[in-house]
């Protein structure tokens, strides 16, 4: 121990105290020890200076040692607290300890009182330590958790200005390019069979990679999530996973509220991509049923397949960067993904998010609404 520890004495006997502060004196330097003998001095002591531990008489005039123990419990919940008396049942013994004391020593044996004292404060410096590393590591964690929000919110918009960069910038590039060589074949001699052709399979060539520069800006960042907003967007991508993969995907809603803003649009939308992504690659499904609707409170996202039902390990490995993902975008707005997967039944994936604010939602409106106006060439 280091450093002298102030010991908090709740006594009302002048020579049982004495007693005690010599055995303590006798057993270990490093103690200080102040007395107090009423229920007011007892509270004027703690409320002066928190004690490093408190030593009480089990019986008082003014207060019994439940009492005691309570009111140190609401003062001072993190300092071990010591009974010593002349007499305590075996009965009682074990009630005060199921009420919150540290321990018991009788004063017919405070040989036992120094290894009691050294015991509880060693107990309670580990307890401090461990307390004071469990909120270290929750501040670690919220950096953390500031700093995933801060890198999800950086790469969204990052790919919605190069989605419209490509969109835009180079569609219009492209469309301009084909234009001319349409004003340039014009202008061709007809019986020249081999430029013309050759122009044709140019123009086929841009068509192609208008398509292409299409697509590249709707897998960045689909227009129809900020412009029609999360229904639209989800009944979108499932149409696109139905194609590609030949795997109904049915989207139902019960929805009031259409408008959400961009934050929850965005975390619904990639964790519904997440989970038709683990449809394509685990589940061997033939179906998946989606179900978006509002419940207490809450958006609620249901993705449900046919196919192999997920096992509880792959839900708790921790290697599983698409689990995690998904689960740190609905924490990041307050939700929760769900797992869970029956043998013969499939996997069902329910996320679940608190309903933005009004304030929020019209922020979102207004920035959609800047974010559309045509910008100025200079």
């Amino acid at each position: 121990m280091n450093g002298v520890k102030w010991i908090l004495l709740l006594e009302d006997n002048p020579r049982d105290a004495e007693l005690i502060e010599h055995a303590l004196q006798r057993g270990t330097s490093g103690f200080r020890v102040e007395h107090a003998d009423s229920r007011r001095a007892f509270i004027h002591c703690i409320k002066q200076r928190v004690p490093d531990l408190i030593l009480s008489d089990f019986s008082l005039p003014t207060l019994d040692g439940y009492t005691a123990l309570s009111i140190a419990q609401k003062k001072c919940p993190d300092v071990p607290f010591i009974f010593v008396s002349g007499t305590l049942g075996e009965e009682t013994a074990i009630e005060t300890l199921k009420q919150g004391a540290t321990d018991y020593v009788l004063k017919a044996h405070l040989s036992r009182l120094v290894p009691s004292v050294q015991r509880a404060l060693r107990e309670a410096k580990e307890r401090t330590g461990r307390r004071r590393a469990q909120e270290q590591l929750r501040r670690s964690h919220k950096q953390l958790r500031t700093l995933s929000v801060h890198l999800q919110q950086v790469r969204e918009a990052e790919q919605i200005r190069i989605a419209r960069e490509v969109h835009d910038e180079l569609g219009q590039a492209l469309t301009g390019l084909k234009l001319q060589l349409i004003w340039l074949a014009s202008r061709l001699p007809r019986q020249s069979k081999l430029l013309h052709a050759k122009v044709r399979s140019m123009a086929m060539n841009i068509d192609e990679t208008i398509l292409a520069v299409r697509r590249i800006a709707t897998e960045l960042r689909p227009g129809v999530l900020d412009t029609a907003g999360l229904l639209p967007a989800l009944e979108w991508q499932a149409n696109q996973f139905q194609t590609q993969t030949g795997i109904v995907c049915e989207v139902k809603a019960r929805m009031k509220e259409t408008l959400w803003d961009q934050d929850l649009n965005t975390a619904f939308f990639r964790i519904f991509q997440e989970a038709l992504t683990n449809v394509i690659r685990h589940a061997k499904a033939s179906k998946v049923e989606v179900r978006l609707a509002e419940e207490d409170g809450e958006v609620v996202l249901e993705v449900k397949d046919n196919g192999r039902a997920i096992s509880q390990t792959e839900i708790h490995n921790t290697n599983s960067i698409g689990l995690l993902g998904m689960r740190e975008r609905a924490a990041l707005l307050g939700g929760n993904v769900f797992i869970q997967g029956e043998r013969g039944k499939g996997t069902i994936l329910t996320a679940r998010i608190p309903k933005p604010s009004r304030k929020r939602i019209r922020l979102h409106l207004h920035e959609n609404i800047n974010h559309r106006r045509p910008r100025r060439r200079a």
